[in-house]
Parts: structure tokens; C-alpha cells; sequence
């Protein structure tokens, strides 16, 4: 039901590559510690010399990279890392692109050949969980944080790694089911009454919004516990979900008169959990609306593709730096899983099959290969994706521009989705 004509072969390939750039460019041992991984939020290759230096590319405002990021980035030495801001739930994100690439290579028999790095490296899976060990320790030994939503995150992931090592038939860890235990308590007492039901976002507990509650409501639903799932969904379908557009809101807040005020920007990522916490509950309302979501997503979250691309039409929309840089790929993972759905009308599965692809195939078209002097051995010929999809790389992060983590895990994330959509046969 895709309407790519690339192969599922070429997809897997092209998954792998992207897989290889990012834990290339990025991965690292957190203070060379053995048996941890973590993603560096910045990579910077070296300028060509003779070359004017760049400038950062168009920036959402307070997101552009500051001195204090540019002067470690460029010591790079181990404590340097520690001085770059800590973002915990890119790393969350990190660990669901590995497990989506080790889901790739079970598929490939999950044995070293199969490995998407080459057969002397660890695999997907054992990487992920090294990197939720970093996690830990960069995070002051604790898997606690002030953001309901980033846990939210962290608790699927670690659901998704120990399902890998169970098909893979090797135990999962101890510890990934005591980071979602704790993590659950915390998800328990951010949903309350208040407002009428939903999430809060933070400690802070005074704004309740979507980015928390679906994927509060989706690890719900995953882990058997049906009637808090619901309860939330039903919750942002009461006071979040815009009728005019079909799209669900940021989020609610009192005003000190005691009033509901809304958030009304619309992001493409609040969508995507909403989605498949509504595919994951199933029956048909909850069906009936994701549907409807699939039908909306097309019309009004997508964008003209880049006319010197491989195709036509329109692909999704991106968010651009920052934690936007992780929007529109965390969309692309719960339109895969509409697009794979045959419970959902194949028109909607077409449609969000569609998005998937030609936002990957414009992400693939307009990469930059790290070009020669750029990148110490083993970087050259890995690739940069762009922050848009409808913008090349090159335009977006020319040579010597500091890459931002989170973009590269959005391509990653949207060309696994690819991968996916295309070997279900969706």
C-alpha cells in the first residue's frame, strides 16, 4: 500500500546508513566509562581552510548554539560534554532509534552479520541498553527528572528494548524494569483531576498538555492498563482536540481567575503519540479517530517537497532546531504503525504510508556527505541530514555548521518508519 517504489531492501540500507552517521557522529562512552554509551547534543566537522566560516543555520530563537556550547564542543575532551546542555528525553529517542534498528536486525537473524555496523560491533540492542546506563549517569544516577513528558519517553523505550530481548530470546535487563516501575509512580501522581483529568507537564504542575499525556497514555495502554489509557485519551479528546482542524492542541492552564486557558499551537509530534496510543487501545471509536487524526495530519501538517527531490507532492512539515528537530520523526513512528494497521480504511493506511515515505525519501535525497578533512577516520562518507525535509542538508548545515543531535535522530527515526512501512507490505 506505500506508494514508494523503493524497495524494502533499499529502505533497510538506507535505515543502517543512518544508524551508522548518528552513532558515528555522535555516540560516544559518557567520560570513557566501559559498557555506557551516550549522544553528544552537538557535532561539528572541520572547516575546509581558505573557506569563509559558516553561519549557524536559521534558528528558532534561544536555540541557536551558544559560546559556551561551541567552546566544548570544540575541547571535545570528557568532562567538556558535561558542560553542553543535558537534554534526557533526545536520548530517550536515541534509545527507540536503536531498538528500531535492532528490530531490523532480528529480522536479519540477529546474528553479527546481521549487525548494522558490521559484525565486530555490538548490536543495536546492546548498544541501547548501554546507552540507558548513560543515561543514568548523566542524569545524576537517577532516571527521575522534572518533565513528566521526558520520562513518558524514556519508560517506552525501555518497554520496547526488553520486547527486542525477548524476541531475541535473551533476558531483559532487571534494571529496564525498574526504571519504568519508578517511572510509573511518577506518571500516577502527574494525573489527577485537575482540569477535568490529563497529564501535567512538569513538576512544576501547573500546565497540563498533550506532549505528557499521550505518551503517558500510550505506555498505559502498552502495559495492560487500559481504563487510565482511555481515560486520558478521552480527556484530550474533551478538551484539547480541535474540531476546526481535527488536530489536538498544546495544552491547558488556569489562569489565576481560576479560568481553563488553552495552548493552541499545533505541533506535529503531539500528534503522533495521540495516534498510537489510539491505535494501541483499539475499538472503533478510538479507531474512528485515528482516522480521522491520519486524514488531518495530510491536510494540514505537510508542506510542498523540494522540487529537486526524487518526487512530488508534499512531505511533512518540520519544526526546526532544538527539541523541534525531534518533531516530525517521533510523527513518522505512529504513522508507520497506522500505515501497518488493517483495522484502519486503506485509504487512511495509504495516506499515512504516503507521509511516511516521501518525508524519507526527501530526508535521504537532500543528505550531505561528511566530505574529506571534515572528520577524523572513520566519519568520512557518513551523512548529515537536513533539519528540514524540504531543504537540503547542505543549505541547512553546511560544512563547519554545528549539527544539532536531535535533527539527525528525527531522519533516523523517519527512515526506520520507511523501513518499516515498506517490509510490513503497508
Amino acid at each position: 500500500m506505500t506508494s514508494s517504489s523503493t524497495s524494502p531492501t533499499t529502505w533497510q540500507d538506507r535505515a543502517n546508513h543512518a544508524a551508522r552517521s548518528v552513532t558515528a557522529l555522535f555516540g560516544r562512552k559518557l567520560l570513557f566509562l566501559p559498557g555506557t554509551h551516550l549522544g553528544a547534543v552537538l557535532w561539528q566537522g572541520r572547516h575546509a581552510a581558505g573557506q569563509p566560516t559558516p553561519s549557524t543555520p536559521a534558528q528558532e530563537p534561544g536555540t541557536q548554539p551558544g559560546p559556551r556550547w561551541r567552546a566544548a564542543l570544540r575541547r571535545m575532551r570528557p568532562a567538556a560534554s558535561l558542560a553542553l546542555p543535558w537534554h534526557y528525553w533526545w536520548q530517550a529517542h536515541y534509545v527507540d532509534c536503536l531498538v528500531d534498528t535492532g528490530r531490523r536486525e532480528l529480522g536479519g537473524g540477529a546474528t553479527p552479520a546481521a549487525r548494522f555496523n558490521g559484525p565486530g560491533r555490538p548490536s543495536a540492542g546492546h548498544l541501547a541498553s548501554r546507552l540507558v546506563t548513560g543515561i543514568r549517569l548523566r542524569n545524576a544516577l537517577t532516571f527521575v527528572n522534572s518533565y513528566y513528558d521526558d520520562m513518558a519517553w524514556l519508560a517506552l523505550a525501555t518497554l520496547r528494548l526488553d520486547n527486542l530481548a525477548e524476541e531475541t530470546r535473551r533476558p531483559g535487563r532487571r534494571r529496564n524494569a525498574v526504571v519504568r516501575a519508578s517511572l510509573a509512580l511518577q506518571f500516577d501522581v502527574a494525573c489527577t483531576d485537575d482540569l477535568g483529568g490529563g497529564t501535567f507537564w512538569s513538576k512544576k504542575r501547573d500546565f497540563k498538555n498533550t506532549p505528557a499525556t499521550a505518551p503517558v497514555a500510550l505506555f498505559y495502554a502498552r502495559t495492560g492498563q487500559h481504563a487510565k489509557a482511555q481515560a486520558l485519551l478521552d480527556w484530550l479528546d474533551a478538551t484539547l482536540f480541535d474540531a476546526d482542524q481535527a488536530l489536538y492542541l498544546d495544552g491547558a492552564r488556569l489562569n489565576p481567575a481560576g479560568e481553563v486557558v488553552l495552548e493552541r499551537a499545533v505541533y506535529t509530534y503531539n500528534q503522533g503519540p495521540v495516534l498510537g496510543a489510539l491505535l494501541e487501545l483499539g475499538g472503533e471509536a478510538n479507531l474512528a479517530r485515528a482516522a480521522v487524526l491520519v486524514d488531518a495530519v495530510q491536510r494540514l501538517l505537510t508542506v510542498p517537497a523540494d522540487s529537486s527531490g526524487p518526487g512530488s507532492g508534499s512531505v511533512l512539515r518540520c519544526e526546526g532546531t532544538g527539541d523541534g528537530g525531534l518533531f516530525t520523526g517521533i510523527l513518522c513512528r505512529y504513522l508507520a504503525l497506522a500505515a501497518a494497521d488493517r483495522r484502519l480504511p486503506d485509504a487512511t493506511r495509504a495516506t499515512a504510508a504516503r507521509l511516511v515515505t516521501d518525508t524519507a525519501d526527501a530526508f535521504w535525497s537532500g543528505r550531505r556527505p561528511v566530505g574529506p578533512g571534515e572528520a577524523g577516520a572513520g566519519r568520512e562518507g557518513k551523512s548529515i541530514f537536513s533539519l528540514h525535509a524540504a531543504q537540503p542538508a547542505a543549505a541547512a548545515y553546511p560544512p563547519g555548521a554545528a549539527v544539532e543531535l536531535s535533527t539527525q535522530l528525527q531522519a533516523w527515526m523517519t527512515l526506520e518508519a520507511a523501513a518499516a512501512v515498506t517490509a510490513a507490505g503497508a
